[in-house]
Order: structure tokens, then sequence, then C-alpha cells
């Protein structure tokens, strides 16, 4: 087949890589000139996803993969059409579907006819349906279900993991009509390769789930589920904390029993999933008081890691913090939603002097996100962020002049903190 993948981003790539890993023809078109010259070059644009460099430098040099800044002109060699555009939601929650309006704009203006466009772009629920298929019918003349199949496809993977990722989980696919579904479902097929699953009870690999309203909904309720067990796990390790009681003991005994997956508690949810999907289903349903509890429990854990760290310290008034982690988790260098940022605008509303250092960010690259990059100035007090592999080891002999460290991941080991006031959440 010729495909074409829109948006060469952390989840676009590695999706057009593995197309290409089966033999298929590729076109990725992305905005960025910057972005499609690496790729033509077979260099990988951005860090940290496992075998990437090597599967993209292989379909280059086989001639599998290639990119392009011109969407209507891939799109218009393409048998199928793979959109990875990303949705973002403003401040009130509200979906700003500019960068995807202007790329389903682009797609039709190429779109022949017997083409299949597959949007895996997480979606509020009816969105496939009410939105792109009269944007691309209006732009390309062409009616959908009729002249061209229409899926909704959503991604399942975590950067860092996507291949993996990929044979893992089953494939969702959503269709407006049933021909669009099959074609779906035979695209999707030829493209992946799954893992053996016995756990599933059915056989892992693509699944038509009927309806693209249903693979819109089934992503954001996967995702959504876990936002809400993020929320009872803080609002239990806030309890737990008051009461004298460790909640990491807590959780592993409750998730003992069956029937019990509590998640772990922390100083922040962060990327472009966990913290953004609950608000895209809150627009399809806003009176969901258990969703919206959820993401208000989440969003307060940094203002009450700082809170953790006045208790210990006393008054931050002046007080030199290092946060170490700018990214929203550990081996990814990714600062999305990442609790960095509130945790910077509480110290500083607390009157402290918040530095950042993360071991995979520049001085220079903090400073562009606007951070305050740490460059040796002496500092009383820790707050850690990121659960990166680095900070494992760190101890008291690392910081001198430390009075306290609020681990907000457990990621570091007490014991090597002698001296120093060691502080988690949840204990």
């Amino acid at each position: 087949m010729r495909i074409c993948v829109v948006a060469l981003g952390k989840i676009g790539l590695p999706l057009a890589v593995q197309f290409a890993s089966m033999g298929h023809r590729v076109i990725g078109a992305d905005v960025d000139e910057k972005v499609v010259g690496l790729v033509n070059a077979g260099v990988v644009p951005f860090p940290g996803e496992t075998d990437l460099d090597t599967k993209l430098e292989k379909v280059v040099a086989e001639g599998l993969l290639s990119a392009t800044t011109d969407t209507a002109a891939a799109t218009a060699e393409s048998d199928a059409v793979v959109v990875v555009v990303p949705l973002f939601v403003d401040g009130d929650g509200k979906p700003d579907f500019k960068w995807m309006d202007s790329a389903t704009k682009s797609i039709a203006a190429g779109l022949r006819p017997g083409t299949l466009v597959s949007y895996e772009t997480t979606l509020p629920v009816g969105t496939t349906r009410t939105r792109w298929a009269p944007m691309l019918k209006e732009g390309s003349g062409l009616t959908p279900g009729e002249d061209f199949s229409l899926v909704f496809s959503p991604e399942r993977v975590l950067t860092g993991r996507v291949f993996a990722d990929l044979r893992r989980y089953p494939k969702l696919v959503g269709g407006i009509d049933e021909a669009s579904a099959r074609r779906g479902v035979e695209f999707y097929e030829a493209v992946l390769e799954f893992d053996e699953r016995p756990d599933l009870g059915r056989p892992n690999g693509v699944w038509d789930l009927g309806s693209a309203e249903a693979s819109e909904l089934a992503k954001l309720a996967e995702t959504t589920y876990r936002d809400v067990n993020i929320g009872l796990a803080n609002q239990f390790a806030r309890f737990a904390g008051a009461a004298g009681v460790d909640i990491a003991k807590v959780i592993e005994a409750c998730n003992t029993q069956p029937y019990s997956h509590i998640h772990s508690p922390g100083i922040a949810v962060g990327g472009h999933c966990i913290p953004v999907y609950p608000r895209l289903y809150l627009w399809n349903d806003p009176d969901a008081t258990v969703v919206s509890a959820a993401r208000e429990a989440n969003a307060g854990m940094p203002e009450y890691s700082v809170g953790l760290l006045a208790e210990s310290y006393g008054v931050l008034d002046g007080a030199a913090v290092l946060v170490l982690g700018a990214s929203y988790r550990g081996g990814v260098k990714e600062t999305a939603f990442s609790g960095v940022f509130p945790v910077v605008e509480a110290l500083r509303a607390r009157g402290a002097v918040p530095y950042v250092s993360d071991p995979m960010y520049t001085p220079d690259e903090l400073a562009k996100l606007g951070l305050p990059a740490h460059q040796g100035a002496p500092v009383t007090a820790l707050i850690i962020q990121s659960n990166h592999e680095e900070y494992k080891k760190l101890g008291a002999a690392d910081f001198p002049g430390v009075r306290v460290v609020v681990d907000g991941r457990r990621v570091t080991d007490p014991a090597n903190w002698d001296g120093v006031k060691h502080v988690v959440i949840g204990a």
C-alpha cells in the first residue's frame, strides 16, 4: 500500500516507521521543514523512543519512507491516510481544533475516491462523524462512506515504547459505516503485528467496536479511568499523611486482592494524555462529577507538595529551592503539562526562589521553557518532580546545605539522606 501519515511527532513518526517496516511505501507529512529534513536524512528529530533510530534509518535507506511538507500531495498519492495531529484544550477544557482543522482541509484537497482516512488523535465523542466527515466532504467533493472510507482508531501507546505497545494492545477501530470499518480493520491488519495475549479472552489484533463514536469513547474512557484512579490515590495519600500512615504499604496490600488496582499517588499528573483527555470527556459530559473531582484533586497536588515542604522547612520566603525534573515523567524529554510549572509557580507564591535542573535538558533549554535553570547557586531545599533514574542514588552528600527534600515520586532512598528531613507524599 501507499500510506500517508500526517504529523511526524512522537507518535506519528514511529507509526510511519512501523508501516514502512511492513513493506508499505509511506510518506510522512509535517508542517515543520526541519522535521521533514531530518526524517528524509534518516535522523530521528527527538530522543527517547526505543529502536526508532535504527528502524528509521533502515526504512529510509530502503526507500520505503520519505517526508514532505505538502500534505495534499502526499494524500493524493496514498491509498490510506493516518492522522496523528495534536489536539489541545484551553484553560477551560475547550478543545482547540485549529491544527487538526488545517490538516483535515489539506487532506481534503488531495483526497481521491477509494482512500481510507483514519484519525488516531484522541477526540471528543462524535467528532469524526460530525466534524471531520463534513469537512472532508466539503473540501474534496467526495461523500464519506460512499466515495472514501472514514474511521477513528485511537493511538494506545506510550512514548518511549511505541513499537512494543503496538504489538501488545488490541487496535481499536470504529467506522462511520460498516464498509468503512471493514476497510479500517483490513488496513491495520496489514500494517501491524500482535503479540499473543491469552489473558484477553479473545484473539489479540484489530477489534471493530461498531462505530466511530464507540472507538472515540473507548480511548477517553481508558485514559479518564487512569486520571480518576490517580485522583483517588492522591486523596488516600493526603489522608494517610495526616494520619501518620504509609500509603505505599496500604496500596501494596490492597492490590493483592484481584479487584483492587489502586494507582500510585504523586506530585503531578502530566503529559499529553492524562491531564487532557478527561477534559475532552467533560466537554461531552459536563455533569460527570467523579471525573471533574479527580481532575481537581490531581491539579492540586503541586501546591500540596509545596505545602509539605513549608511544613518541614518553615517560612519559604527567600528560600532557595531546587526542583529536580522538568520532564513530566522519568526518561522522557517532554514537558507537556509537567508538574514543574505549577510547582515553580507555587514556590514563587510563597516567596521562595526556585531553580530547576533536569539531566535531559540544558540550562538554555530550560530557560526557553520559561524555567529558572539552576547553574550552581546554593540551595537549602529540594523538591523531586520527575522520577528520572539518575535520582535514585541521590543523597545528602550531593547537596550540601539542603535541610529538607520532598520526594514527590518516592524515587530516592531515605537512607541516603542522613541529617536531612526526607518527606514523601502519603506518609
